[in-house]
């Protein structure tokens, strides 16, 4: 059976603010549902283990959907139980994907075992997915050589356009359009705000918003058959 990780943040607090952030809820269970449903085995983890924050503006009526409402009621919510990645074995899988919501440009962009992680599964060969802000999670990630695992390659990640619109471009820590395109030197995006936007290059793909969770998924799923 082909078996995927996916990580999501451990953050919780919106910078300097008083508001709380964590993980885009349908960002995590389209793809989870997805996934499973074709006879994908699902390992959830997170930078501390435990229970993973959920974004409270995910759970707004606007933004659920068939996915968020199988994850209620689901009788075990994985997102309760998720592992350290210190305890994680990328050989263990066939690949890793990073739903987004806005934690993850401050714990998955900067941690350490997260970043030798995912350059462990860039190295060997192994699927590397992210939507959203879930690409800040690739930021630290190296080849062998010690380059960017990004290097020439085509992404993309939450526009910066998308991030003035939500209001939140002066609270992020940086912008992940400018960052993805410094190190990629080939960021593209939708010409619409918030219009589902996926690229491939190789085995790094990437998702640009929450409506991208669903299409970037299924690219997975035709990598993984």
């Amino acid at each position: 059976m082909k078996k995927i990780l996916m990580v999501v943040t451990s953050h919780s607090s919106l910078g300097d603010t008083d508001k709380k952030t964590g993980i885009w809820l349908s960002e995590f269970t389209e793809p989870y549902f997805a996934l499973i449903e074709n006879g994908i085995d699902v390992v959830v983890a997170s930078i501390h283990g435990g229970v993973a924050p959920i974004d409270p503006n995910s759970l707004h009526k606007e933004a659920l959907d068939e996915s968020t409402e199988k994850y209620f009621n689901s009788d075990k919510k994985v997102l309760d139980y998720t592992l350290p990645i210190k305890d994680i074995d990328f050989k263990d899988f066939d690949g890793i994907f990073y739903p987004g919501g806005h934690g993850p440009m401050w714990d998955l962009s900067s941690d350490e075992k997260n970043a030798e992680l995912v350059s462990n599964f860039y190295n060997n060969g192994k699927i590397v997915a992210a939507v959203c802000h879930g690409p800040a999670a690739l930021l630290k990630g190296k080849t062998l050589s010690g380059e960017s695992i990004l290097k020439n390659k085509k992404v993309t990640g939450f526009s910066n356009e998308e991030e003035k619109t939500v209001g939140l471009d002066k609270v992020v820590p940086f912008l992940l359009e400018d960052k993805l395109q410094e190190l990629s030197g080939h960021y593209e995006k939708s010409d619409v705000l918030f219009a589902p936007y996926t690229v491939q290059d190789g085995i790094i793909l990437t998702g640009e918003n929450p409506a991208s969770a669903l299409p970037l998924v299924k690219e997975v799923l035709k990598l993984l058959k």
